[in-house]
């Protein structure tokens, strides 16, 4: 049993109302308009249900006139066995409370404290107790709104009663997992094959460096090359040096300007808060005045008063006419004066709170705007810093730049003319000609080249590695899949069918035949629960909202969901008028089924119906209720 008692107070029809329940079956009963949906509206609002009737926002429970309302759940935390649901209280009983309110505001209490949704959550969820479920509370028309749902809404809707969405969640993990390494295969095998191209690139790339470097060999005496080759590219740097330090220049100029604009805006703030802070001091001076004359004239107006009642008592007492000059016109204009002066000085106050909420929003924006510019100022501050610091590095490193290249420049110039060789002029510039033809072939040959090939074999070599575990793992979690997919199927497949079972043994009660299967087992997303009925002799056929009346409806329905009782793993259910469609053979053939069912179990199912008289011969606790002028009240409980 989850309630032991439901205590409301200004809730919708209800000024104030305790309502015990028990183990097992509770009727609420009485006509229409009783009050009956609103104890069940109350159960769904104190257990944090988003539901609520027709829409409505819940400060529309509220009891007209009043501005606050109280719903409470004495809930049953008693031992079982050796343990009690929320160890954390060690008493057997809980109090949880959701205040609602006009402006909006609503909170939970638990034992007194203030509690959040996610507490209350947590603690419905050691009960076992999901109050969104609709099989687990059903409000008016969601019987029929059940019929409607598609099959896939209906199986989830299930398997989150019974306590199954473990195994579909063990699922899509796997198949989430399998999504990522599949993703991860391709990547792999893209990453591979672009590897190998590439190594096939730096492979040719690098048999050239090894050609290169037989050239080099040759050429190693033409050292003036060489010399204005370093040349050429100190002159690079210097040239880059020279870019960046003027860009870093720009920059920091950029820095101070944005760094001025800010401090401009800040002085201005402040002027503008200052004035703010201003008008603030003269509108609460202004306040002061107000209350000051509020008061004032309240003295006055009680004073007249007092003198126009004592003067009438002396009239009356003495019978002396002397006394009228008391109670004279002057006498009635101050008083009518002092009360024209309180209204007007009333709504002055008014007009002055209102300046006053407005003063003290517009100085809380300039404050952030304020902290903002700040922020920003600082920001810039340590940019502005950073700049200079890296203005001045550069500023270094380009005169070290330069005095490197003139040093170079200094030494290509004293290589001076070609050195004497043994061989002929001719024969030098023929072989220059084809070395320096070779080596311009190769002019983007470097050593880098070596490396590059050396890395990328490595690479190679560990993709494909890798690409072999990223397989071998697509395997395990295929499997892995299947595993979990077949645990799913194997425990939905065994609760279908015992479900199925004992949903055909009601029906056959109702003279009906019907069945529960599973469609689509083989794939999660789209496996749903097809529930099937035929009456008066007919083939069973899909329920929905088209095929069949509203009673065989809800008598379908309700043998499905009394089928399902046994599996539900909540200690409380719920459903409301579940029986207004259905004749009366069907409407207690329901009743004893549901009474016959839920007898020895530890449930506690709330049953809401104007017929509650189809469970007087039964083992329920019947609660009655009824409206009398407009109040709703329990007026028994049997």
């Amino acid at each position: 049993m989850l309630i032991q008692e439901l205590i409301v107070e200004n809730f919708m029809s209800y000024e104030y109302a305790r309502v015990p329940f028990k183990a097992g079956v509770n009727v609420i009963g009485g006509p229409n308009g009783a009050g009956k949906s609103s104890l069940l509206l109350a159960i769904s609002v104190g257990l944090g249900q988003t539901y609520t009737e027709r829409s409505r926002k819940l400060s529309d429970l509220i009891r007209w006139g009043q501005d606050q309302a109280r719903v409470t759940l004495i809930l049953d935390n008693s031992k079982q066995g050796n343990k009690r649901p929320i160890p954390k209280f060690p008493k057997d009983q809980l109090f949880l409370t959701r205040v609602l309110r006009r402006d909006g505001k609503y909170w939970f209490e638990l034992e007194n404290r203030s509690a959040t949704k996610q507490d209350v959550e947590r603690l419905l969820g050691r009960f076992g107790v999901d109050p969104n479920n609709m099989l687990i509370i059903m409000h008016q028309n969601m019987v029929e709104q059940f019929s409607v749902l598609s099959n896939v809404e209906k199986l989830r809707m299930v398997e989150a009663a019974v306590g199954l969405e473990p195994f579909r969640e063990n699922v899509v993990q796997a198949k989430t997992k399998l999504t990522r390494i599949l993703s991860q295969e391709e990547s792999v095998g893209k990453l591979l094959e672009q590897a190998e191209q590439t190594l096939n690139y730096w492979r040719a790339q690098y048999e050239k460096f090894q050609e290169k470097k037989q050239l080099q060999l040759k050429r190693r005496f033409l050292d003036r090359e060489l010399v204005w080759a370093e040349v050429e590219r100190r002159e690079n740097i210097v040239k880059e040096l020279q870019a960046n330090f003027n860009r870093n220049q720009q920059a920091l100029g950029k820095i101070e300007d944005e760094r001025q604009a800010i401090i401009s805006e800040l002085d201005g703030q402040q002027s503008q808060q200052q004035t703010l802070r201003s008008e603030l001091k003269s509108a609460l001076d202004e306040r002061l005045n107000l209350e000051r004359d509020i008061a004032q004239n309240q003295t006055t107006l009680e004073l007249i008063t007092q003198l126009l009642d004592e003067a009438h008592l002396v009239e009356t007492l003495t019978n002396k006419p002397q006394f009228k000059l008391l109670r004279s016109e002057n006498l009635k204009e101050m008083l009518q004066t002092s009360q024209r002066q309180i209204e007007r000085a009333i709504i002055q106050v008014k007009e002055n709170q209102m300046r006053l909420l407005n003063l003290e929003d517009a100085t809380d924006k300039i404050s952030a705007t304020a902290l903002d510019k700040r922020v920003a100022l600082a920001l810039l501050d340590f940019k502005r810093a950073a700049a200079i610091a890296e203005v001045k590095t550069i500023e270094k490193t380009l005169r070290e730049a330069q005095e490197a290249l003139n040093v170079a420049l200094e030494k290509a110039q004293r290589s001076g003319e070609r050195i004497a060789v043994l061989k002929s002029p001719s024969e030098i510039q023929d072989e220059m000609g084809l070395t320096d033809g070779h080596l311009a072939a190769l002019a983007n040959v470097s050593e880098e080249i070596e490396r590059q090939y050396e890395s990328y074999s490595k690479l190679y070599l560990e993709l494909k590695e890798k690409m072999q575990l990223v397989a071998e793992n697509r395997e395990k979690t295929l499997e892995e899949v299947k595993t979990r997919l077949q645990s799913w199927r194997n425990v939905m497949e065994n609760l279908i069918e015992r479900v199925n079972l004992e949903y055909q043994r009601i029906m056959s009660q109702t003279l009906a035949t019907g069945e529960v299967q599973l469609s689509n087992a083989q794939d999660i997303e789209t496996a749903g629960l097809e529930i099937s009925v035929g009456f008066k002799g007919g083939k069973p056929v899909a329920l929905d909202s088209y095929t069949q009346s509203g009673g065989e409806r809800t008598t379908a329905t309700m043998g499905f969901l009394l089928a399902l009782q046994q599996h539900v793993r909540s200690p409380f259910r719920a459903v409301d008028e579940y029986d207004i469609h259905m004749d009366p053979k069907n409407r207690e053939m329901i009743a004893k089924v549901l009474v016959s069912m839920i007898k020895d179990a530890t449930a506690q199912y709330v049953v809401i119906t104007p017929s509650q008289i189809t469970f007087a011969q039964q083992d329920a606790n019947v609660i009655t209720v009824q409206n009398i002028e407009g109040k709703s009240l329990v007026r028994e409980v049997t």
